[in-house]
């Protein structure tokens, strides 16, 4: 099947919003949980936001380990749709929650519509767009996601206390994307074409783990879990290992603009590069200069130049380097099962997520957020690069159209 420039365009577009849409959300609830203890609504403590912070990863988590292989078995379109409108329905009814509890179920539900919709929206975007720009196709996409952002920061600053208008956009937004990618969003043509093909060989869930694919996946995993780890950790965290580490608040909190401005760049020329190059190589390479340019963070450095042109490149390298992960699993496994491999490996990588704010919370806790939390990051870099090392071209038997052109 035949993908005509426009039809590429339109996918672009539509799965770039919907990775918008959880760039917008995750940030969404950190900027209202001040507000929400602040004001005491509905009895919000500090253990009660971080109890709903936590249950609306695990949301995303368990939609992206689970949904995948229905995405494998009954395509990508009704999916994606499905998860935008779960996600938009219980970001609505979010402002309306009576009680702490019940705010945390439908953060929880909201999750597992938005876990899906990563993973999904990457999935297609592989399957439309030929197989030498997959890199690119990736990272393009994940640049959504900081931009969902920046939105939501901008917003947050301009309705101050008034959070429910933030998950009420939120909402409405996704219900406004449904519709268009009821109407413009094409099946994927590679997935349409290996349930064309006649069947000579199954690939099915628990064949990621058996010997044909085994080495691939585990690299894979491990690599998507020190990577989310990395951007989470950082994300939260480094304003206060700034500060712990004796810079102004001002010039703490810039750094993490500084930081995510660096992550935009580092989507667009990582995949540009990957895709020359080669994926694996290039995740390797970036995993390993984040890991040197985290560890020269945890050194004292009194040139705000040096120091802003140091986070930037840390931003540069260490979240893209998670993105160019996905392009190796796109093109890494057949179209049978390529959304159960990009679902359950972003799955694995929330886990990260979760693990990494909590990790250098407690690093904070016991007051050696400086220069160990820096540490703990470079370490989990190299980590990264150790399992990406363990890559190697995996033998594909796929049909035509989803057969990967592999690099590495």
């Amino acid at each position: 099947m035949t993908t005509t420039p426009t039809r590429s365009a339109t996918t672009a577009i539509l799965c770039w919003l919907t990775v918008l849409l959880e760039g917008y959300d995750l940030v969404a609830l950190g900027a209202t949980i001040p507000t929400l203890l602040k004001t005491h609504h509905l009895g919000f403590t500090a253990a009660g936001a971080t109890a709903v912070a936590t249950v609306s990863l695990v949301g995303v988590a368990v939609g992206a380990a689970f949904l995948g292989p229905i995405t494998d078995r009954f395509g990508r379109r009704g999916m994606l749709i499905g998860s935008v409108l779960v996600f938009s329905l219980f970001t609505l009814l979010l402002p309306l929650a009576p009680n702490v509890a019940v705010f945390g179920i439908l953060r929880f539900l909201a999750g597992i519509g938005l876990g899906a919709c990563m993973p999904v929206a990457l999935t297609v975007m592989s399957e439309n767009l030929p197989a030498r720009r997959r890199a690119s196709a990736n990272t393009f996409t994940m640049t959504g996601y900081h931009v969902g952002a920046v939105i939501t920061s901008l917003l947050a600053l301009a309705v101050v206390e008034n959070w429910h208008v933030l998950f009420y956009a939120g909402g409405v937004a996704g219900l406004l994307v449904v519709p268009l990618m009821w109407w413009r969003l094409p099946e994927s043509a590679a997935y349409l074409e290996a349930k064309r093909q006649p069947k000579t060989e199954t690939v099915r869930m628990r064949d990621l783990l058996g010997a044909r694919f085994r080495r691939v996946t585990v690299a894979v995993w491990i690599g998507s879990f020190m990577g989310l780890l990395l951007v989470y950790g950082l994300n939260t965290w480094l304003p206060q290992l700034m500060r712990s580490a004796g810079y102004p608040l001002s010039t703490s909190v810039a750094l993490l603009l500084v930081l995510n401005i660096g992550a935009i760049i580092g989507l667009v020329l990582a995949g540009v590069i990957a895709d020359r190059a080669g994926i694996a190589r290039i995740a390797r390479i970036w995993f390993g200069a984040g890991a040197v340019l985290l560890a020269v963070l945890s050194l004292q450095i009194s040139s705000s130049v040096l120091l802003n042109a140091l986070v930037l490149l840390t931003g540069v390298f260490v979240f893209s380097a998670q993105v160019l992960i996905f392009g190796y699993v796109a093109q890494a496994f057949p179209a049978e099962v390529r959304g159960t491999a990009l679902g359950l490996t972003s799955a694995v990588g929330r886990l990260g997520a979760i693990v990494g704010p909590f990790i250098t919370g407690a690093l904070v806790t016991a007051g050696v957020a400086y220069p160990w939390g820096f540490y703990l990051f470079a370490a989990v870099a190299v980590l990264g690069l150790a399992a990406l090392s363990l890559l190697r071209k995996p033998s594909v038997k796929a049909s035509p159209a989803a057969r990967p052109a592999l690099n590495g």
